[in-house]
């Protein structure tokens, strides 16, 4: 049999033994907080030896608190940080509003009024509202029947006025729409006082040109009623040009002279526009745009907003912009004397800072928050959210947490940290990434193991698409093995887990039939192997592993499992077997620790 047949023969091994070589490597990415050996212990019964005095305490009651022995400060092991920062050295944050969760909180793009124009302009109304002003031009209906009968139509003269017969001239000129039946019946029974109905409605008004310049994006002369406002005709010209026109000064001309000034804003704002009716030749004019001053970050308005005159107030901004309730602090950037500026304020003081055109100022928290959010899961008596303050610790939170002592497993504590899960995610797809790297940079330096090394490579790369697909728990050890707990600071968003006290063991790894098993007293490992139907092909009896139901790893174990511990078989390997490093098996065992699986 030539090298390469010899080795071919080992690639259905290595998908065989994969994970069970993995089991033997002694190190994992959970996380464990050790307890060193203290004088004080808790039985499993509840019985405490408090650590001061050495007397021993009766077991407490139901509803009462844990009371748990805290680790001394000297007895704390230290271990280094990979990175990331911790919750208390977190940076300034800059969260949007709540009802608009997927915004970004980065630069604003958009300018403050630019909405109004993203419709078509409107088509004219033939139709005037009530509170529309009657012009010259306008056409009206008006019906007499009784003693008299009259029906015509006819349009407003350029004296204000329209002609009824037998009547004379009426004025309608300057009557609101709303109106014009009122005026006519007056009017009408002036001359017949009885015995006379009359109708009077303004069929529409008429139609105006005006123009419309400046920075819009079709300027010229448009048409539409004199019942329209300015707002319909800049539309009707496309709107203001965000990038160049002016939202806030926009004016209105008739006959060379200025009849009105706008700001939009104060629309935008309140609702306000000028009573203004225009006539045939008005001129709107959209000057150029003025100063702009971004806000962005911690805002519900997260626009770019026009300066009315050369520098904004910071009192405005904060009006226009709105900041949030958790806006502590403000970053200004921008421009002065030609040189890059930026600034640090609270909210507070931004109040009475110039901003100047093209500053950007960016909202932020920038206070940690004084307390912390930790849940309880498990066997517990009360509420299972606790508020506490940011140096709390577990020891301490522990006292606040009311359990039944029969149904707790106090000695099986553990906290699930989001910050270690993100860790042993990180270690793992670093340790993957590793392991890619050398599968397809590793030279053959026959076509033999070539081919060997490509099955290898195949069979590694599917088991590597499965495991980037692990979310590890992220748990915490707390728990030393006499039921102490390691006085660790929480942090936001953990999560204390009390196991309920079981009467079983699992047994799981390179076992016949994996179970739980009922635990009994003076029971061994091997007792616990045999009822789970012994040993597999591949089980070592001095191959064994405990994990406490704290999480805590005991490799070759002189003691037997207790209640609640999982008792795993790992395989009896032959290391000659395998064409693959070391990478891989770490990698593989700190998948399956971190994630709580083990499969035969």
């Amino acid at each position: 049999m030539t090298t390469a047949r010899r080795a071919a023969t080992k690639v259905p091994a290595l998908a065989r033994w994969l994970l069970a070589a993995a089991l033997l490597l002694p190190t994992a990415p959970q996380a464990q907080v050790s307890a060193p050996s203290l004088p004080s212990t808790r039985s499993t019964s509840g019985a405490t030896t408090a650590p001061a005095t050495g007397q021993q305490t009766s077991a407490p009651a139901a509803g009462q608190g844990l009371s748990l022995p805290a680790l001394s400060a000297g007895d704390m092991i230290s271990t280094s940080r990979a990175g990331s920062a911790t919750a208390a050295e977190g940076g300034p944050i800059a969260v949007g509003p709540i009802g608009e969760p997927g915004r970004s909180p980065g630069p604003a793009t958009v300018v403050f009024g630019s909405a109004l124009f993203t419709r078509g302009g409107p088509a004219a109304s033939d139709t005037p509202n009530p509170n529309y002003t009657v012009l010259p031009g306008d056409r009206i209906s008006i019906t007499v029947w009784g003693f008299v009968e009259a029906s015509i139509v006819t349009t407003i003269d350029t004296d204000g006025n329209v002609f009824i017969p037998q009547v004379g001239p009426v004025r309608l000129a300057g009557a609101r729409a709303g109106d014009v039946q009122r005026v006519v019946e007056t009017e009408v029974r002036r001359v017949y006082s009885q015995q006379v109905q009359v109708y009077a409605v303004l069929l529409s008004a008429g139609q105006v040109g005006v123009f419309v310049t400046g920075q819009v994006r079709t300027p010229g002369r448009h048409l539409g009623s004199a019942s329209e406002s300015v707002l319909d005709y800049l539309a009707r010209a496309g709107g203001v040009d965000p990038g160049r026109g002016s939202y806030r000064d926009i004016t209105v001309n008739r006959g060379g002279r200025t009849v009105a000034r706008i700001d939009l804003y104060r629309f935008l704002l309140s609702g306000e526009l000028p009573p203004l009716s225009l006539q045939q030749g008005d001129t709107i004019l959209v000057p150029a745009q003025g100063a702009m001053v971004g806000a962005d970050g911690a805002v519900r308005n997260n626009f770019l907003f026009e300066v009315t005159g050369r520098t904004m107030q910071g009192s405005e901004l904060i009006r226009l912009a709105a900041p949030l309730p958790s806006a502590t602090n403000a970053v200004i950037r921008g421009t002065r004397n030609n040189q890059p500026f930026s600034r640090y304020t609270t909210v507070r003081e931004l109040a009475g800072v110039q901003l100047m055109d093209q500053d950007v100022v960016t909202f932020i928290t920038d206070s940690p928050p004084p307390t912390v959010r930790v849940s309880v899961e498990g066997s517990r008596i009360g509420p299972s959210v606790l508020i506490t303050d940011r140096d709390v610790t577990l020891c301490t939170v522990l006292d606040y947490i009311a359990v039944d002592p029969n149904l707790a497993n106090t000695r099986g504590i553990f906290l699930l940290r989001p910050s270690v899960a993100a860790q042993q995610a990180r270690v793992i797809n670093e340790a993957m990434d590793r392991l890619e790297r050398q599968l397809f940079l590793t030279v053959s330096p026959t076509t033999g193991v070539a081919e060997v090394r490509a099955s290898e490579a195949q069979l590694v790369s599917s088991y590597i698409s499965r495991a980037r697909r692990t979310r590890p728990e992220g748990r915490l050890v707390v728990m030393d093995r006499g039921g102490r707990c390691a006085d660790v600071r929480l942090e936001d968003g953990d999560v204390i887990v009390i196991p309920e006290r079981v009467q079983t063991v699992l047994v799981s790894g390179e076992v016949m039939a994996p179970q739980a098993v009922l635990w009994r007293p003076n029971m061994s490992a091997q007792d616990f192997i045999r009822a789970a139907g012994g040993l597999a092909e591949r089980g070592g009896d001095n191959q064994l592993m405990i994990r406490r139901a704290s999480g805590e790893l005991i490799l070759e174990p002189t003691e037997p499992p207790q209640p609640g511990d999982e008792l795993i078989a790992l395989p009896r390997l032959d290391p000659k077997n395998f064409q693959l490093t070391r990478d891989l098996l770490n990698m593989i065992f700190q998948t399956a620790l971190s994630a709580r699986v083990f499969a035969n």
